[in-house]
């Protein structure tokens, strides 16, 4: 998995936890202004050694797409992050956009995800997000739905 754009992004520290635990492979591109918490990575170091997990941050996300089986995004600002939105934009444009050219660098059966809702042309451009080969962002949003209602099922008993 590649994930591009901002370290201290929510569904990446998801994405970190998850990886830890499951063995997988996590790239991680961003600007190191923006990189993830040092605690959080420190805090799954034996989970990460147990499951067989590799994660790695760079500032390249040439270097973390190339042969990526996922390409994994969210919005440069989040909310509560609107005013610090002109100073992001420029931190994070155009490096850390996920464009056609970057898609073509991971496995050509590769899935771009986003969690949704997307700020088109800002952290993905339409080409990707519309790409009906690799993009499965419309899928992932359905699937939540379905996960979202068999979590409340069974809290509701």
């Amino acid at each position: 998995i590649a994930f591009i754009g901002d370290g201290t992004d929510n569904v990446l520290n998801s994405l970190i936890v998850v990886s830890a635990k499951l063995g997988l492979y996590l790239s991680i591109a961003c600007p190191r202004e923006y990189s993830p918490d040092l605690h959080l990575l420190e805090s799954l170091l034996d989970d990460a050694e147990k499951s067989g997990a590799f994660i790695e941050v760079t500032e390249d996300p040439k270097e973390a797409a190339n042969s990526a089986d996922v390409i994994y995004t969210d919005v440069f600002v989040s909310m509560g992050q609107e005013a610090e939105r002109e100073k992001r934009i420029k931190i994070f444009m155009p490096r850390y956009q996920v464009s056609s050219d970057l898609l073509k660098l991971a496995k050509d059966d590769c899935i771009f995800m986003h969690c949704l809702p997307a700020h088109r042309g800002e952290e993905v451009v339409d080409e990707v997000i519309e790409n009906s080969k690799h993009s499965v962002v419309f899928d992932q949003a359905e699937n939540r739905l379905h996960t979202a209602k068999a979590v409340l099922k069974h809290l509701l008993g």
